[in-house]
């Protein structure tokens, strides 16, 4: 069940109805059952593997809040993470590891005979299981007791909203609202749900609209010049940014509506100055959770500059491999490594260059071109994130170089990627809306808040106004099928 489909349409109301409805002392359990019937809408033996990843962290937090050594204690976390991770590893990167073996052994005339497993990846695996993995790390630090409540911490695991594509929660925020009582608050839900209609805006409105393009450039590529893959790369960094935020953003905003409040998971990415305040925007609740239980256990940048090198490639190269079992994520973590080393050696070299040519960094000139530049170098990544194959993406980059078809494109051709003229105004409009609504955030105006700090007749004017905007120009068609979230495959 995904969040643009009609099914989610009828079950979210009635989720929050009786939610509402119920004492307060059972609204945990109504919305544990919710949760695992939201789940199962993909597959239902799969909620088996959800179910594990819970009794295995939930247990291992009981054992670390009994055992008292410190040996006993890792132990208790090396068993939560093995498991896990061992589960992560063989729906996910089990057929991958195989083949990388295989092509390693090829040079030396040997190979590994790989089983017909025929098994899908379990939606969302990635997030729960992460999810988990950070309470069993939070007890083990004190950071949080152990819950002793197994649904109140199932609940937690499998909060519906945030389940299949983040963001992924802590226990200090989401398990301690878990635990106190939600009533009925007005504001709470009119909040809410102006959240959930700009999810939807950039979701169905937006994201939608730019894949017809990126997926017919992207998917015959070599029909195209590449002028046609330099505009759809620009477009998959908008469609990803659109498609994802949107995802998380409903989630925000369901979830405010029941009473819970996650956390933000996106800040105005593409306003970044540097690859590093990207990735400080940029699904914040991934990157903050590599921080915190990879990036600081390896030593961080404690340990001297080529350890703290290190930590950011072996980071980075994990956020690729989290994001999919193919050499393209990996090439594409490898990428942002390497910027990010990059640009941490050169700061000293660049902050001369400023003074000796006394540039002032915060002049809007400078933070434009700098703003420009980070924008190429994340969207020349994307690249390897979207292409079918390393071999795809270098012959795309190959093809850019010679920005081949310009003139067609600039001629009309743009008008038979699959959006016609209509379609292109509806999207250039909304992506103005978009970069407006992104500006005044990065300069500290929420929208929303003025929106809701207005007269009755304006709010609701506003609403209307939005609502018809997306039922009218979201991407639905005659015989409407909910396209799934991006982040969903991870």
């Amino acid at each position: 069940m995904v969040f643009n489909s009609y099914s989610f349409f009828l079950f979210f109301p009635i989720v929050v109805l009786v939610h509402f409805l119920l004492p307060k002392k059972v609204q945990y359990i109504w919305l544990l059952v919710a949760s695992y019937y939201f789940y199962m809408n993909w597959d239902a033996r799969y909620v088996l593997l959800l179910l594990f990843s819970t009794a295995v962290t939930y247990l291992s937090g009981i054992a670390l809040e009994k055992v008292q050594t410190a040996r006993a204690r890792k132990a208790a976390v090396a068993v939560s993470f093995v498991l896990n991770i061992g589960v992560l590893f063989f729906f996910k990167y089990f057929d991958f590891a195989v083949d990388s073996l295989n092509l390693a052994l090829m040079q030396i005339g040997l190979s590994v005979p790989k089983p017909q497993l025929n098994v899908l990846l379990p939606v969302g695996i990635s997030f729960y299981t992460f999810q988990a993995l950070s309470y069993t790390m939070d007890v083990y630090r004190k950071d949080v007791q152990a819950e002793q409540n197994f649904f109140r911490y199932a609940l937690f695991v499998s909060f519906f909203p945030q389940l299949v594509a983040g963001p992924i929660e802590r226990s200090k925020n989401l398990l301690r609202q878990v635990n106190q009582t939600h009533r009925f608050d007005y504001d709470k839900m009119r909040e809410g749900l102006l959240i959930m209609l700009w999810g939807y805006f950039l979701k169905l409105v937006v994201a939608d609209r730019v894949a017809i393009v990126v997926n017919t450039v992207y998917g015959d590529y070599t029909q195209y010049g590449g002028a046609y893959i330099i505009v759809a790369s620009v477009l998959f960094a908008l469609q990803i940014y659109c498609d994802f935020a949107g995802y998380s953003t409903i989630a925000i905003g369901a979830a405010k509506v029941l009473g819970f409040q996650l956390m933000e998971n996106f800040d105005c990415p593409y306003f970044s100055l540097s690859i590093g305040e990207f990735w400080r925007r940029w699904h914040i609740s991934l990157s903050s959770w590599f921080r915190d239980y990879l990036y600081i256990p390896l030593g961080g940048n404690r340990k001297g500059t080529l350890i703290k090198y290190r930590n950011l490639m072996i980071v980075f190269l994990v956020s690729g491999l989290w994001h999919g079992a193919a050499g393209t994520y990996v090439v594409w973590g490898l990428i942002h490594g390497i910027y990010q080393v990059i640009g941490s050696v050169t700061r000293p070299m660049r902050d001369k260059i400023n003074e000796a040519l006394e540039l002032d960094p915060h002049s809007i000139g400078h933070k434009l071109v700098s703003g420009i530049i980070t924008f190429g170098l994340v969207d020349f990544a994307w690249i390897f994130f979207r292409a079918e194959n390393i071999g795809a993406a270098i012959a795309m980059i190959k093809s850019m170089l010679h920005f081949g078809n310009l003139g067609s494109l600039l001629s009309g051709g743009l008008y038979e990627l699959g959006l016609n003229a209509k379609n292109i105004k509806v999207l250039t409009f909304s992506v103005l809306v978009l970069l407006a609504a992104d500006f005044m955030k990065y300069k500290g105006i929420k929208v929303r808040e003025v929106i809701m700090a207005q007269e009755l007749w304006c709010r609701w004017l506003c609403y209307i106004a939005a609502f018809w905007f997306i039922l009218i120009f979201g991407i639905w068609g005659g015989n409407y099928d909910a396209s799934s979230f991006i982040y969903f495959q991870f």
